[in-house]
């Protein structure tokens, strides 16, 4: 299947380009004073069509680039002033419109709106942006299928993300931090409907004011949130088809005028899932032949309610209080064939035959208290007050039989898990933003605490007339974690000339870390992991316009960064999946440290490239390995490597091969290299080459259609510490019309239509070979109706230290 989609990229890539030129100037409103926001729009003098269309900054400025040549009218727009045209400009050169003032009078609302479509990803100086919504392709995508769509973004085969092949990514949903990890991550990204996201910000060399943490950077995932005046909201309801169906269906509401922002929303989505795993292990003599596979059901209900109040010019002043709890329920039957394997030749001995049905009940609530100070031309300060609370309920049944060729009983074993988990997260922030010299001067604290309490409950089935679940106290226990975190950093960045512009800032985190195991019985007691440590985090950057005009610019940065270890991975549980595998943390992991330096250029303000260098030390990584109790059984485990280095480079170009056609490309190659040595066979050398493509094309159709067509390649590469994956990749496509004066937006799409994301790859490790696949439901065929009511298409024009900042606003 790799031939098709290989084949399907060259068709996607093989485009040509033809000259261009740009467009730029000034707008002023009457008095001269500069007019932010408005619209500048070029259409065609021959048959009046819109060509494109452009927003100014905050100075007025406004650059429309990629114009063919020929004539336009000129047409700005603005609430509170009349339209203004230049008719028949030409443009067969690069064209300087200078300054062009609008005269002050009244508005026709409906006459000042001009609709422009967000580009698909837009790369700026401190991040990356994946416009999700309006994006065919995301429908009936979740949260986690839209990461694996992301430039730059891989997701592994156990859920885990990584950006430009490093892992240890920081997860953000609105700005705010997730305290979640692992399987809790992921399931918590799988609820998530790509209909409630608007776009993915990825943040690969995060500054000074972000926190320390996460070696690959931040992913902000921000969710839809309305703009327009007025009152106004959507529905949308949205279904995919695979092996399975799933549906959501979300709405939105809002009522915003100059002086307060009041917004909601609420999304109930139910989902069919299922996924298989194939394992071929080798281990001390003997050939596991393993087919696992999982089925289940999960329903999902979400809410969010904020709002964003001005107290007067200056001052503003915002709640948002959030919601999710999900129902889940699912099974997983795993046969596992065991060979004597020991002449090399596979021997049938017994089957293992393992069923778990699971019962899985997650509740979120989150909640924020916000005040933004900023009045004109002062300083601006912003105090976050959070709390966040997540309760986990797992619950499962297993079986284990053994059973000969003939399939007559040899034994049998029943066990019952009740594993809950509660966190407990407390936040307080205050940034301060002021004008210094030639640039701005930035400075704040956060506190930061975090609660985990993990239970572990193991009952075996002790048999009779009337069988009964005893509580094994060897195996049960308690594992609590609390990390407090305090933090304070200083900023400052600007500019040394017209070229060259410059950020340096620090940021110092003290760490006070308590993991503390408590068994059931009192001689398996172990003092508790305590970690105390101050850590300093510089970062600096410097830019250099080659030509300020023209938009080519470099720019270099350097940041350091931590990833400390979470209630996931150092939980020292035996988290049994069949009674030959499990999972188990380790207490006594060490923070990874890692330096990160960024080389980027950035031709015509569009096409961007970076070349990227990270080297970390004591990398938490994923190993696999056999059991020292059990010779047919393996188990999974983490610990720190010696190192790891990676090379990497990127580069994203937005295309517009025709007035129709544009067309997006990323591409990413990554150079890896894994190291450590803990004795005996017990060695991790991995050093390997990886590359991903991400391509889409949108082309505007006949009777309003667009389509889009695209997909992703990922080469082979290397997932955790150990396991060397094969090439994988999707193939999708996507139609949309717009309806009842653009009100109702139909969308239908089919995403990976070759079926080609599945994964294969091989993990060697401490005696133990392992060689497995896996796939799931990615085939899909989706449609999506979204209806907007109220008063949509008037965005507000509050000056940005207002209501449009505090909704911007990042609790970094």
């Amino acid at each position: 299947m790799r031939k098709p989609i290989t084949l399907a990229f060259f068709v996607l890539l093989c485009t040509c380009v033809s000259a261009q030129i740009s467009v730029r100037g000034q707008v002023q409103d009457a008095d001269g004073a500069a007019v932010s926001f408005a619209n500048v729009a070029l259409y065609r003098t021959a048959d009046s069509s819109l060509a494109k269309v452009e927003t100014t900054d905050d100075a007025g400025l406004f650059r429309i680039i990629d114009v063919t040549p020929g004539a336009y009218d000129v047409s700005v727009t603005f609430l509170g002033a009349p339209e203004l045209r230049r008719a028949n400009v030409q443009m067969t050169s690069d064209t300087d419109l200078g300054v062009l003032t609008m005269a002050p009078a009244g508005v026709d609302l409906a006459e000042a709106t001009v609709t422009a479509r967000r580009a698909l990803v837009e790369v700026k100086p401190d991040r990356t942006v994946f416009n999700v919504d309006g994006t065919i392709n995301a429908v009936g995508n979740t949260g986690l299928d839209l990461l694996r769509k992301a430039p730059g973004v891989t997701v592994d085969n156990n859920d885990n993300i990584n950006v430009l092949s490093r892992s240890g990514v920081l997860l953000y949903v609105d700005g705010r931090r997730m305290p979640l990890s692992g399987d809790d991550l992921a399931q918590y990204l799988r609820n998530l409907n790509a209909e409630e996201i608007d776009r993915i910000d990825i943040i690969t060399n995060p500054g000074a004011r972000y926190e320390a943490e996460g070696n690959a950077g931040i992913i902000d995932i921000r969710l839809k949130r309305p703009e327009d005046e007025g009152a106004n909201g959507s529905l949308s309801v949205n279904g995919s088809q695979g092996r399975y169906f799933q549906g959501s269906v979300n709405g939105t509401g809002n009522y915003r005028n100059r002086w307060m922002n009041l917004y909601g929303t609420l999304g109930y989505g139910n989902y069919s899932y299922y996924n298989r795993s194939d394992f071929e292990n080798y281990q001390n003599g003997l050939l596991l032949e393993e087919t696992m596979y999982s089925a289940g059901n999960n329903q999902s209900y979400s809410w969010r309610l904020g709002s964003d109040i001005r107290a007067g010019e200056d001052h503003t002043f915002g709640f948002l209080a959030s919601g999710r709890y999900n129902d889940r329920t699912g099974y997983t039957n795993d046969v596992t064939d065991i060979n004597d394997y020991a002449g090399g030749t596979a021997s049938f001995d017994s089957t293992l035959l393992a069923r778990s049905d699971r019962r899985n009940d997650r509740s979120q609530n989150a909640y924020n208290l916000n005040y933004r100070y900023a009045p004109e031309g002062g300083p601006l300060v912003n105090v976050d007050l959070d709390f966040g609370r997540y309760r986990n309920d797992n619950l499962m049944d297993q079986s284990n039989r053994y059973v000969t060729a003939a399939g007559n009983p040899l034994s049998r074993l029943f066990n019952y898990f009740d594993t809950p988990t509660d966190i407990d997260i407390y936040t307080a922030k205050v940034d301060y933003e002021r004008e210094w010299g030639p640039g701005t001067f930035t400075g704040g604290g956060k506190f930061t605490r975090v609660e985990t309490y993990n239970t572990f409950l193991f009952y075996e089935e002790v048999p009779g007339a009337e069988p009964v679940r005893q509580l094994d106290l060897d195996r049960s226990n308690q594992f609590d974690y609390t990390e407090n975190v305090y933090a304070g950093y200083l900023s400052y960045q600007g500019s040394l000339s017209e070229r060259w512009q410059f950020t340096a800032g620090l940021r110092a985190e003290l760490t006070d870390a308590t993991g503390d195991l408590t068994p059931f019985r009192e001689d398996l007691r172990e003092p508790p992991v305590e970690l105390n440590y101050l850590s300093l985090f510089p970062n600096a950057g410097i830019t250099y316009a080659l030509n300020p005009e023209a938009g080519h610019t470099v720019n270099l940065a350097y940041g350091r960064r931590i990833n400390r270890p979470d209630y996931n991975v150092l939980n020292p549980f035996r988290e049994q999946v069949t009674q030959l595998t499990y999972e188990q943390g380790n207490p006594y992991l060490n923070p990874e440290i890692v330096n990160n330096l960024e080389l980027g250029y950035t031709h015509a303000q569009r096409y961007n490239f970076k070349l990227a260098y990270s080297s970390t030390a004591n990398q938490i990584t994923r190993l696999l390995g056999p059991d020292s109790l059990d010779a047919r059984g393996f188990y999974v485990t983490y610990d720190n490597l010696a190192s790891q280095r990676v090379f990497s480079f990127n580069a994203s170009a937005p295309v517009q091969v025709t007035e129709a056609w544009n067309l997006y490309v990323n591409a990413s190659a990554s150079h890896l290299s894994n190291q450590a040595n803990y004795g005996g066979d017990a060695v991790v050398d991995v050093k390997v080459f990886t590359y991903n493509f991400y391509v889409q094309n949108t082309v505007n159709l006949p009777w309003s259609v667009t389509a889009e067509l695209g997909g992703y390649f990922s080469g082979p590469g290397v997932w955790g510490g150990v396991l060397r994956h094969k090439a994988q990749g999707a193939l999708n496509v996507g139609l949309q019309r717009k309806f009842l004066d653009d009100r109702l937006n139909v969308k239908v799409s089919g995403n990976d239509l070759l079926y080609t994301s599945g994964w294969r790859g091989t993990s060697e490790f401490n005696g133990l070979t392992s060689v497995g696949s896996g796939n799931w439901d990615s085939r899909r065929i989706a449609i999506s109706l979204s209806y907007s009511f109220g008063n949509q298409g008037v965005k507000s024009r509050n000056r940005r230290t207002g209501l449009d900042d505090a909704a911007e606003r990042v609790g970094e």
